[in-house]
């Protein structure tokens, strides 16, 4: 099996949590379902993230140096489906959702059941996506749900 086709048919038998990654400030923000977040490090607090380099997402990740990770629960995957555009979309991803301002003042999902506010501090660019090394500045847990997952394409 060619080594792209391989990778994909292999980790679609791996189990990842579903999130969204937001990046903006009151007057402009955007977010993205992303299921290649992880945590590297707990000693200093530091998650990875890879976003694609066409996204408008990463255009603004490069502008400010910081983003918002929401991790949704198992009754919010129309929100996953709104940030990876599944659903048709009027411009504002955020729209009818409630957003509260984090410390870094980033657009977060209010509903999330937990949220980490990052700063970018290692970028490794590849041919069609870019990898962020992020340290956490500040973390606030929602109501306790279930996770919602992502796992052979659904």
């Amino acid at each position: 099996m060619e080594a792209t086709t391989g990778l994909r048919e292999v980790m679609r038998r791996w189990v990842t949590g579903v999130a969204v990654l937001t990046c903006g400030n009151q007057n402009i923000h955007h977010g993205m379902t992303v299921n290649s977040f992880t945590s590297v490090s707990i000693d200093p607090p530091c998650v990875t993230v890879t976003l694609a380099n066409t996204t408008r997402t990463k255009k603004l990740v490069d502008e400010m140096g910081i983003f918002g990770i929401n991790l949704l629960s198992e009754d919010q995957q129309e929100i996953s489906d709104r940030f990876a555009g599944r659903i048709p979309e009027d411009g504002d991803r955020f729209h009818d959702l409630h957003i509260l301002f984090g410390e870094n003042r980033l657009p977060l999902i209010r509903e999330a059941v937990a949220h980490l506010e990052c700063k970018v501090i290692q970028v490794f660019t590849m041919e069609n996506s870019t990898l962020y090394v992020g340290a956490v500045t500040s973390s606030r847990l929602g109501e306790k749900k279930p996770p919602l997952v992502y796992f052979d394409r659904g």
